[in-house]
């Protein structure tokens, strides 16, 4: 081989793995802010990810997703958000609460943010749903708002409870108000209501001990991403102590005797199709926040029939979904 070849070869040899390198750097990343765990959110992931896919960006492949999971605990949710926005991320998909896109409003003014979060305009998400300003947009399905309904729900599913159990975490932004509406619905079905917090394992254990002293005849738990991730924990507390009780999104497939709330899948498949469409140029301020009125109630005959329930036929006529 020539002088002049070899050169050239070994140039090009060298040149390979820089522009490799170049070619990798050029991709965009996502950073993925999540307040719950990923075992309980990865059904929703998938979602999120079929958003992107609509967009035309797929991981691995033309983005890159950085992870972030708070295990249901808030306050780890700001040094979660700084350290996405020192990885310099084009876009933060901030989910599983209103903490999440708090906590990365608050680390950057810059980073466009696509939220998951109900009520955004009383958390200060935004100031507008259809003209949202700066770098926030997202989506906003039901939540808190439906905790009266879901003590109704368990009221006519259970209408020998008169006393009612509330498990709820104080550390829930949504929380007092949630219980203040609980109460108003409460003193209309003529309830008592027995209110238990945790916003920790130990906290479960102790909050249902609580609960079986007060001889509460049903429970409902709190919609929560702290809960969701300790959704087996909760079901196999409310079997051991044979109470029935309504739960959020998810928790009857667990085993959980009801659950209402708001749908999510197509809340993150939506926020999937923002984070592409903010990949591709598009401004925040440009995409007006979307509402999601879907509402979804399962109801576990499984778990009754443990129970000894007999649910209401007028209330299975209702449900969305039976497991058998």
């Amino acid at each position: 081989m020539k002088r002049r070849e070899f050169i050239a070869l070994l140039g090009g040899a060298v040149a390979w793995p820089l522009t490799a390198r170049a070619q990798q750097a050029a991709i965009p990343v996502i950073g993925f802010l999540n307040s719950g765990s990923h075992d309980s959110f990865a059904h929703f992931v998938r979602r999120f990810h079929q958003g992107l896919n609509e967009s035309g960006y797929v991981e691995g492949q033309n983005v890159a997703i950085e992870y972030r999971w708070a295990e249901g605990q808030y306050d780890r949710l700001p040094a979660l958000a700084a350290d996405l926005v020192g990885r310099n991320v084009i876009v933060i998909a901030a989910t599983g609460s209103g903490p999440s896109g708090l906590s990365a409003k608050a680390a950057t003014k810059t980073i466009p943010i696509v939220f998951v979060a109900s009520d955004p305009l009383r958390l200060g998400l935004v100031a507008s749903l259809s003209r949202p300003e700066g770098n926030v947009t997202g989506v906003s399905p039901l939540g808190y708002e439906l905790e009266a309904k879901k003590l109704q729900i368990l009221s006519e599913g259970i209408p020998t409870a008169s006393v009612i159990g509330i498990l709820s975490n104080p550390s829930n932004p949504n929380a007092e108000r949630a219980l203040r509406d609980i109460q108003t619905a409460a003193r209309t079905l003529a309830r008592e209501i027995v209110v238990a917090n945790a916003s920790s394992e130990r906290d479960i254990d102790s909050a249902f001990a609580m609960l079986v002293a007060r001889r509460i005849g049903a429970l409902l738990v709190n919609g929560d991403v702290f809960f969701t991730s300790r959704r087996d924990q909760i079901v196999a507390f409310a079997a051991r102590y044979a109470i029935p009780a309504i739960y959020d999104r998810g928790f009857s497939v667990a085993g959980g005797l009801m659950n209402y709330g708001g749908s999510l899948p197509e809340a993150y498949r939506v926020a999937g199709v923002y984070t592409g469409r903010i990949l591709k140029g598009e401004k925040p301020a440009g995409l007006p926040v979307q509402q999601s009125t879907k509402v979804e109630l399962v109801i576990n005959l499984k778990t009754a029939k443990a129970l000894g329930l007999e649910i209401p036929p007028t209330l299975l006529a209702r449900a969305d979904e039976v497991i058998e």
